[in-house]
Formats: structure tokens, C-alpha cells, sequence
């Protein structure tokens, strides 16, 4: 039985947002965003520097430009 490969969820300007991959024994976490209010896109390696990632999309991007109508 053949596994389905996985979608690439990596945000574009055609389908902005946030992806957030967790690390591993063997890999570190990444992430990645594209707003869709302003196009602002960043990507981020390791936890401190995607939890820094997070939480700028989530105050200045994303959900903020949806809250303030920016």
C-alpha cells in the first residue's frame, strides 16, 4: 500500500497564512507566512526564532489586519 504524499502547505500570495512545522530528534522546527492583508512574508528556523514568528504574525499580521481594518 503506497502512503499519499503530502500537500505543501507553504504559504504563497495566492493562498497567504502561516505553516508551522514541528522539530524532530533530527530536524529543526520551521515556519513560515505570507500575509494576506499587507503581503509581509517571513520564515523562521528553530523554536525560539518560530515561536518569534508566530507571535509576530499573530500581532501585526494575519488576524491583526482583520481586528484593526488596516
Amino acid at each position: 500500500m503506497f502512503r499519499k504524499l503530502p500537500v505543501d502547505l507553504t504559504p504563497t500570495e495566492e493562498s497567504p497564512g502561516l505553516r508551522v512545522r514541528g522539530g524532530t530528534k533530527y530536524t529543526r522546527s520551521q515556519g513560515d507566512y505570507v500575509c494576506g492583508g499587507c503581503g509581509a512574508e517571513d520564515h523562521a528556523n528553530g523554536d525560539n526564532d518560530v515561536k518569534a514568528l508566530v507571535d509576530d504574525y499573530s500581532t501585526n499580521h494575519g488576524p491583526a489586519h482583520k481586528r484593526s481594518g488596516r
